[in-house]
């Protein structure tokens, strides 16, 4: 039976990660995965910290583990490097900032031959770095409406579900019919992609019972500047990829010039998911700090917008 499962290649894109990576490695030893079915790639950006040291420890004591330079230290041109080395039939892109639930790699393969589909991902639960009240408030801002809008990979879903956004697992002959992620990119990369995916016919499934666990920023000002450099990303691909935005890239742009005129009504929606929260995780403390979290979040992605926005005009 382990004969035929599939060679699998796993790329993580990392850069000064000591604090992640080797949870990260971690837990993809701990899959269930026959370990001689895969290979790991981690493709470093020129590290400062401990990180590098941490790969080399393990990729002596495995050898399908394997240390690649990017020298550009952006993530588009990572998962690139990543999978021009690949052998793998079945490539997987990672997040060092991530681990996943035991079985992830062979879940990920079952459903995509059962369904015959030639992209999938599953559901990106945020979780606290830190244990204080913070990190625990940003990480459930991140798995609610309020926070993550309808991205189903964050906020879940009852039962498989075709959506038009990239994967994490691919079968190898995507890249070989729609190509590698645009280097022009810094951030955003897989904006372009699923816009190409789409354009080529091919869906991402979500599966419900495949569970990454994504560990955010625990401060406010990290959140803040995280936040508003997605909102510059989330309007600044559009500069290079020549497609027309559609109304939900504004929404945050909106958002941010209109709230001098609804400042009320925000308060008492973000008073109201914040309360749901308090009383969800039996926790007063909840209701004064949540807020505090959306607020951050929704005026640093939309200040972001409206600088992406000045940059694609100009």
């Amino acid at each position: 039976m382990k004969n035929k499962l599939p060679l699998v290649s796993i790329i993580i894109p990392c850069r000064n990660e000591e604090k992640f990576i080797e949870n990260r490695i971690k837990s993809l030893l701990k899959d269930g995965y026959p370990l001689q079915k895969i290979e790991i790639l981690i493709i470093d950006g020129k590290s400062e910290d401990k990180t590098r040291d941490i790969i080399k420890e393990y990729a002596v004591k495995f050898p399908f583990i394997k240390l690649l330079d990017n020298n550009k230290k952006e993530t588009a041109y990572a998962f690139n490097i990543g999978i021009n080395h690949a052998i793998g039939e079945i490539i997987i892109l990672m997040s060092a900032h991530t681990s996943d639930e035991k079985g992830y790699i062979e879940k990920c393969i079952k459903y995509m031959y059962e369904y015959n589909i030639d992209s999938v991902i599953g559901i990106m639960k945020a979780t606290p770095s830190k244990n204080t009240i913070m990190a625990k408030s940003i990480a459930i801002s991140l798995s609610v409406f309020f926070g993550a809008g309808n991205s189903y990979f964050r906020i879940g879903s009852n039962s498989p579900k075709l959506i038009d956004t990239a994967g994490s697992c691919y079968k190898k002959q995507v890249f070989q019919k729609i190509g590698f992620f645009n280097e022009k990119l810094k951030r955003s990369q897989d904006m372009d992609f699923s816009l190409r995916m789409n354009r080529a016919g091919i869906k991402t499934l979500l599966i419900p019972d495949i569970i990454t666990y994504y560990y955010p920023k625990d401060n406010l000002k990290d959140f803040f500047i995280h936040n508003f450099e997605d909102g510059i990303w989330a309007i600044l691909p559009f500069k290079f990829i020549k497609r027309p935005l559609k109304l939900r890239h504004y929404i945050p742009l909106i958002f941010v010039l209109t709230l001098p005129l609804s400042i009320w009504p925000y308060i008492l929606v973000n008073l109201f998911f914040s309360a749901q929260i308090a009383l969800r995780e039996k926790d007063l403390k909840y209701f004064f700090v949540v807020p505090l979290v959306f607020v951050t979040r929704h005026i640093g992605y939309g200040l972001g917008s409206f600088l992406g926005l000045i940059k694609l005009i100009f």
